[in-house]
């Protein structure tokens, strides 16, 4: 499994809003993928993830619910 690294807003965002982490490696493994930029966007289930690849693994920027 790749390492996944979190920002600050991103760990904020999780704990408002009751994401796991498990959830959110989720979304970056299984959930459909769009490009913006630098960025990925990964849509999955109830979440929308928004990260970079990195040499090592992930950095995630923000997680968001979709209703």
């Amino acid at each position: 499994m790749p390492d996944i690294k979190y920002s600050r807003h991103a760990r904020m965002r999780m704990v408002e809003r009751g994401i796991s982490a498990r959830e959110v490696r989720d979304a970056i493994i299984g959930g459909s993928k769009q490009t913006r930029g630098n960025k990925i966007v990964s849509t999955y289930k109830h979440l929308e993830v928004v990260f970079r690849k990195l040499d090592d693994g992930y950095y995630v920027i923000t997680v968001m619910l979709r209703w």
